[in-house]
């Protein structure tokens, strides 16, 4: 069936329900299937395409219209769609242009408002960027013209439906059963855990595993912009997200009131889904406050890195010297874990970096790498085999000692 039969029909539907009452599923395809009914007596419709065609106008008003088809599949890890121009998918970390497209811009920007207003957020002209997320969890990211030329862009991190173990992350290779175990003495004895990697490199999913070793006694307090993170098994569980400005500008909730709230509700551990901006000064004067075993991720290129880009977040937060920047981050960071994506696409663990402490001579914070992940043999493109070897023993080892657990080493 082509575009302009579709959307006739399916501005029929649209009409039939307009004013109505909230309906059920079953009466929107009670209203579907009369609907194709009638239109069969203008035009024949093989029943291929009437199966199809009845489940692509369910999800046109109830769910996210050609867009369902990649959320229900489980292989698709991201969704672009590039306004009215094509819509491209990731599968397997490798990008291909799907065969389906927007044809209206009036169709992609009703998508856009449905998704927006189930997360009681807002994206029009005077507020054209968004970010929000679907009901399994997926994040998104809205951009609509003006600033978008070539019509609204949406783009969709889609996370696995049941989240991802710690066994299973061993499975794939993405880390080895000796970090892992190292890991957990770490969660367990209340150090505090940084995890670094450029975008697309596995931190959310990382940090959801790495949470399971979380004692499930404790009290935890999530903080996110966008509601990503799956914790597992723990009862006592706070689950916070920030909420943009309204309308008018104003009633703005950031991550840095959530972290100052958070400090009142007597958190044992603070997870913060991802520091971006001035809210680093807030998490690192939690850190250094008695909330240990805290866990947050940030965008960097290399731990290095994500200790440069921690300074200038907090800067960005107060006015204080760097020198007493450097000393809040070594004295609120224990460990921080690199992950990345290689050249063959695959997600690995590829540096645990122990923070020694702050040289005041030298007024550089001090590390060593405890894990690096190092290549084995000659790959190519399509290959990378290595593997995250051991380098040096862990130096700070009071949490350990304070936890009794130096004796299972």
């Amino acid at each position: 069936m082509d575009e302009q039969r579709f959307n006739d029909i399916r501005k029929k539907l649209l009409d039939s329900l307009e004013g109505c009452r909230e309906l059920q599923d079953a009466e929107i395809y009670r209203s579907i299937d009369e609907l194709i009914l009638e239109s069969s007596t203008e035009y024949y419709i093989r029943l291929a395409d009437r199966i199809y065609l009845r489940q692509e106008l369910f999800n046109s008003v109830r769910r996210l219209d050609i867009l369902q088809e990649l959320i229900d599949d489980n292989s698709v890890t991201e969704i672009m769609v590039n306004g009215t121009e094509g819509i491209y998918v990731e599968r397997g970390g490798r990008l291909k242009r799907w065969d389906k497209c927007f044809y209206s811009r009036d169709r992609l920007e009703d998508i856009a408002q449905q998704i927006v207003g189930r997360c009681n957020r807002i994206v029009n002209e005077s507020v054209p960027i968004v970010d929000a997320r679907l009901e399994n969890g997926a994040r998104v990211n809205i951009v609509m013209p003006p600033v978008a030329l070539n019509g609204p862009v949406i783009t969709i991190r889609r996370f696995p439906d049941k989240p991802v173990l710690m066994d299973q992350l061993i499975r794939w290779g993405t880390v080895t059963q000796e970090a892992v175990d190292f890991l957990e003495r770490l969660v367990c004895a209340g150090y505090n855990i940084f995890i670094s990697g450029g975008t697309g490199s596995g931190k959310t999913t990382f940090m959801n595993a790495l949470s399971n070793f979380i004692p499930r006694d404790e009290r935890i307090i999530t903080i996110e912009d966008n509601a990503e993170l799956q914790i597992q098994g723990v009862q006592n569980l706070v689950r916070m997200e920030a909420r943009n400005a309204n309308a008018e500008g104003e009633k703005e909730i950031t991550i840095r009131d959530l972290i100052k709230s958070s400090l009142r509700m007597r958190p044992d551990r603070i997870l913060v889904g991802e520091v971006r901006g001035s809210e680093a000064i807030d998490l690192l004067q939690a850190l250094n406050t008695g909330h240990d075993g805290s866990i947050s991720t940030g965008h960097a290129n290399s731990p290095e890195d994500m200790l440069s880009r921690l300074e200038t977040m907090v800067l960005m937060g107060m006015e204080i010297p760097l020198q007493a920047v450097r000393r809040q981050i070594a004295s609120g960071i224990d460990v921080i874990v690199h992950v990345g994506r290689l050249r063959d696409k695959t997600r690995k663990v590829l540096q645990i970096l122990e923070i020694l402490g702050y040289d005041s001579e030298r007024s550089e914070i001090q590390t060593q790498i405890l894990y690096e992940f190092e290549e084995e043999g000659k790959d190519t493109c399509e290959t990378v085999s290595g593997r995250l070897q051991k380098k040096r023993e862990l130096q700070n080892r009071q949490k350990l000692e304070r936890a009794g657990m130096c004796q299972e080493e």
